[in-house]
């Protein structure tokens, strides 16, 4: 089985918040578009409510499940929230983001509970830059990253937002640094999510002319058809990917996923709020099965992409 919503956008992706608790404090985090940030660990979602939310949806067709925060290695039991949705019939890919900092203790532990892809955050390879951004240790996070590395994760990607007057100078050292460790570059266009206007306006900062660098650079580019319809960019020895967010129509139109919130809502977009579907409740009312995979479809057919009233970007 496979859904579709209304515009035709199959459901194949699911990103679930396992928690919003959080070791550092980046000043472009959206904590994936929820509106209140919860710090307790009563209020999460169990570990078997977790896995019981990722086979519903599996059964539903989805087929790549992203765990993420906050930072999803403060969960004490992540390890078996792993393995237990890594060994899920029909799941073809499970990943998770972080920070990094607890990595070099963990890396190990998650690629032997079945995960072998890995998203970790990196704003800068200047400490003092990288401190200011975060709040947190470069040293700390590089050593997570080379822990990763020789723990076998492939792909590793390192998620770099970036914010004009702070960090986009840093863009061919942090090619050069993928490089060096053999994994992705994923440079990110700042969201106006869960930031001030005044930020935004700060340090937004437009990629049109660094993939204009890239295209030039580039031996071979990639179109992923099911992940927002982003451009890869094949560099003779590292690949840098592009993400377009917010004023890209073509990002929306190929949307093909849905968030599970920290709390236990089904999420139909980081950018709104309002078509919120809890499941939690129903999961510890005694709901069975069928009963959830309903809420997921309703869930799926208020899912419409954001900019669907604008030109598609060129």
């Amino acid at each position: 089985m496979r859904l579709c919503d209304n515009f035709g956008r199959p459901l194949l992706n699911l990103r679930i918040s396992v928690t919003q608790r959080c070791d550092y404090h980046c000043t472009y985090c959206h904590r994936e578009g929820e509106v209140t940030q919860n710090n307790k660990s009563d209020e999460e979602m169990t570990s078997e409510e977790i896995v019981r939310i990722a086979k519903v949806a599996i059964a539903l067709g989805v087929t790549r499940i992203k765990l993420t925060g906050g930072e999803p290695l403060l969960r004490r039991d992540i390890c078996t929230i792993v393995a237990e949705t890594a060994g899920l019939s029909g799941l073809k890919d499970l990943s998770l983001t972080t920070n990094g900092l607890m990595l070099s203790n963990i890396a190990k532990k998650l690629y032997t509970a079945g995960l072998r892809r890995i998203n970790i955050s990196l704003a800068s390879l200047n400490p003092k830059t990288y401190q200011t951004i975060t709040g947190g240790n470069l040293v700390k996070t590089l050593t997570g990253i080379q822990a990763a590395v020789n723990a076998g994760f492939n792909p590793i990607k390192l998620n770099m937002v970036l914010l004009k007057n702070i960090n986009d100078s840093e863009i061919p050292n942090m090619i050069d640094y993928a490089e060096k460790m053999g994994v992705i570059l994923q440079l990110i266009e700042l969201d106006p999510i869960n930031v001030s206007n005044t930020y935004y306006q700060l340090h937004h900062c437009n990629l049109d002319k660094q993939e204009e660098i890239l295209q030039q650079k580039a031996v071979n580019i990639k179109q992923r058809l099911f992940m927002h319809n982003r451009l890869v960019y094949q560099l003779p020895n590292v690949t840098v990917e592009v993400v377009h967010p917010i004023d890209n129509t073509d990002f929306c139109m190929h949307c093909t996923r849905l968030r599970i919130t920290s709390d236990g809502k089904l999420k139909t977009c980081l950018m709104q709020n309002s078509k919120l579907t809890d499941i939690l409740t129903p999961i510890r009312q005694g709901a069975n099965d069928e009963e959830l995979q309903q809420l997921f479809k309703q869930a799926n057919q208020l899912r419409e992409p954001y900019n669907k009233n604008l030109n598609p970007k060129q």
